[in-house]
């Protein structure tokens, strides 16, 4: 048994990312992942999943009782940048839908959207003649324009949201 609890240790990590970020403009590999994960499971009831190979990383309870759930993380450190991707969607396995949760230069969650599998998959093959749709590689405003705001910073878990505008 650590010493530490997750929390404290993911709180560290975030502090660390930022601070790295800040020193070096360039961002840690991989912690804006598990961060991200950790925030969703937390923030909206997920359990995370023990094998990491299975194409999902949460399993949902309550209200996403049984769902598989991938989850991506990404930092925003300038808004008016555009083009900002997600992380590669398994396209190949089994999960039924992905959360992306959006943070700010601190490694804070401050949205999270949330797409079904059908949504996803039907856009990606609505542009398949780009080699990284066939990936599974989509953009940040892409994934928001498909999928429901589901959690804020300011009004927190978000009841009965219906699939954004934003483009």
């Amino acid at each position: 048994m650590s010493v530490f609890s997750v929390d404290k240790l993911i709180s560290e990590a975030r502090r660390i990312a930022a601070d790295y970020r800040r020193a070096t403009g360039k961002t840690l590999g991989g912690v804006t992942g598990e961060i991200a994960e950790n925030d969703a499971a937390r923030l909206l009831g997920l359990e995370l999943a023990s094998d990491k190979n299975a194409g999902y990383d949460a399993i949902g309870k309550g209200k996403r009782e049984g769902k598989k759930v991938q989850i991506k993380g990404r930092a925003i450190f300038d808004q008016a940048k555009s083009g900002q991707r997600i992380g590669q969607l398994k396209v190949n396995q089994e999960w039924d839908c992905v959360v992306l949760v959006l943070m700010n230069e601190d490694f804070e969650p401050i949205e999270i959207y949330e797409a079904e599998r059908s949504e996803l998959l039907d856009s990606l093959d609505e542009t398949s003649d780009s080699k990284r749709n066939k990936r599974g590689a989509m953009s940040v405003s892409r994934f928001k324009h498909l999928a429901r705001l589901v959690w804020t910073i300011d009004e927190g878990e978000i009841e009965n949201s219906e699939v954004s505008d934003n483009a």
